[in-house]
């Protein structure tokens, strides 16, 4: 009787492919990456809700201060004292052009301001004015200068 050939069993280690394992990590994380760079990040949004009982300190700007593309201010000097236009009208204190810068800037403070000294004003009073504005957080501040002739 004739006995069966064996046949060598060839054990070969059992491997794991890791290449396409590895492929889909790299699926993975850039799917993760993807996604995670579209959420928004949360911040306290301001609101213009009035609440009930509260009291209202300053009236609102004008409506047409609002729909300015700048805000131009003039700083005269007098001899004694400063004089501020803003956009074509007079105020008597600076104070009173605090008052409507910050009334402006809490709306909208992208405005950007523009400052016009006439050459006999005092840098001081300038400065001034340049500084109510970064307080209030208007950024864009350009100094006017004379159109040499």
């Amino acid at each position: 009787m004739r006995l069966p050939l064996q046949h060598r069993n060839e054990r070969r280690p059992m491997e794991v492919k890791m290449t396409p394992m590895i492929d889909v990590i790299f699926l993975l994380l850039i799917f993760f990456v993807c996604t995670a760079g579209f959420q928004a990040v949360e911040e306290i949004l301001p609101t213009p809700l009035r609440l009930p009982g509260a009291i209202e300190s300053e009236s609102p700007p004008d409506p047409e201060l609002l729909d300015l593309d700048e805000i131009v201010v003039k700083i005269s000097w007098d001899g004694r004292r400063p004089g501020w236009r803003i956009n074509e009208r007079d105020y008597a204190s600076l104070d009173e052009v605090q008052a409507l810068l910050a009334s402006i800037g809490r709306l909208r403070n992208d405005l950007p301001v523009i400052l016009d000294a006439d050459g006999n004003v005092p840098i001081e009073r300038v400065i001034d004015v340049y500084d109510a504005c970064r307080r209030i957080g208007l950024q864009r501040i350009q100094f006017a200068a004379s159109e040499a002739s």
